[in-house]
């Protein structure tokens, strides 16, 4: 725990300050922005995630675990990204 089991944060600074009535005051100067580039359908980089994700269900016939299956999971992950 951290002074009495209060995450602090991981220096992100702040957005504003406290009031004397307890309440919170953005500053928004001091709010972060993100520029995107101008020609997204040309850029080069691709995100972590696809575009469209597809939301499928999985055929767990026979494995009493279902999707928590860690074994699955490892045969899974062999099948997909090699044998470390």
């Amino acid at each position: 725990m951290v002074n009495g089991g209060f995450y602090k944060g991981n220096r992100t600074g702040s957005m504003g300050r406290h009031t004397k009535g307890g309440g919170y005051m953005i500053e928004w100067r001091k709010v972060r922005t993100y520029v995107v580039p101008a020609n997204l359908a040309d850029f080069q980089l691709t995100p972590f995630v696809r575009g469209r994700p597809t939301m499928g269900r999985g055929d767990y016939a026979g494995d009493p675990m279902g999707p928590l299956s860690g074994e699955r999971y490892l045969n899974r992950w062999k099948e997909e990204n090699g044998v470390d």
